[in-house]
Parts: C-alpha cells; sequence; structure tokens
C-alpha cells in the first residue's frame, strides 16, 4: 500500500498570515487537528491544534493580575500562523509505503504527514487514514477466512 492510496487530495491549509482566529475556525469546521502552511502550493510548515492551544495564556493567567492589556494583544484574530507553526516538516512523497508512514507517525509522535511531490503539497495522511486502512486489511483478512475458496 501506497501513501497515494489513502492520504487525502483535498487538503486543508493556511497561509503564514492568516490568523491563528481562522486556523481555528478551519479546524473546527473540518473537524481536523493539522494544517499544513503553504505559500503557491510549496509547503512551508504546519499548525497543529495544540499549537494553538499553547500560542495563548489561559484567561486565568491573564486577567486576575490585572494584565488585560496583555490579554487583549493576544486575541486570534491579531497574531499570525507563522509565529506558531512547525517549520522543520516530517513529509513523505505519494508513492511512499504506507507503513513508512504509520512508522514514522508513531516513532516521532505526529498526527499527520503531509505528502509532497516535486516541492508542492499533494495530499496528507494522518492517523485516521492509518486506521482506515488497517481496517480495510482486517476485514480483507477476515473476508477471506470466511470464503471456502480460499481454503
Amino acid at each position: 500500500m501506497r501513501t497515494e492510496d489513502w492520504m487525502q487530495r483535498q487538503v486543508q491549509s493556511v497561509r503564514p498570515l492568516d490568523s491563528l482566529q481562522h486556523a481555528r475556525e478551519i479546524m473546527a469546521a473540518h473537524r481536523i487537528n493539522q494544517l499544513p502552511v503553504v505559500v503557491e502550493g510549496k509547503l512551508v510548515g504546519i499548525v497543529t491544534d495544540r499549537d494553538l492551544r499553547d500560542a495563548f495564556p489561559s484567561v486565568f493567567e491573564c486577567w486576575p493580575r490585572g494584565r488585560a492589556a496583555e490579554a487583549v494583544a493576544a486575541i486570534p484574530k491579531h497574531i499570525t500562523v507563522e509565529l506558531v507553526m512547525t517549520t522543520n516538516v516530517l513529509t513523505l512523497g505519494p508513492k511512499a509505503r504506507l507503513a513508512e508512514a504509520a512508522r514514522l507517525m508513531r516513532t516521532e509522535r505526529i498526527g499527520a504527514i503531509p505528502i509532497v511531490e516535486n516541492d508542492q503539497l499533494v495530499g496528507i495522511v494522518t492517523r485516521s487514514d492509518i486506521l482506515d486502512a488497517f481496517l480495510a486489511l482486517a476485514e480483507q483478512a477476515q473476508n477471506r477466512n470466511r470464503d471456502p475458496r480460499s481454503l
């Protein structure tokens, strides 16, 4: 199995100067946890839901101490994606084996791998895609065991 067989081709993405609020809205609307950051189709980074959470202090850290100005400055619509994105992104090509993607996700403890070809983002493989592939294989194996012709 290859990554191109299981990757999502319609990739939601943001640009470096998009606001964190915009990134949050895309993640919520599409129920995703990672957004590739692209410029003219080229991958320049990735931003995750954890990056967004870590970017802002809790209201409990700011407000009680009278730091209202800091809290206002840290509004997601005023902060750009480029300030919190990861720029050293692990990627694979569309012909890479899906097992390699699964191993990379496991060892690096990441939830998605952007798929890049000819310097352009062409897809993304997520943990859910890996699980879908595993389920498909498990169902195929189960069906073979039920088929009397397979004996």
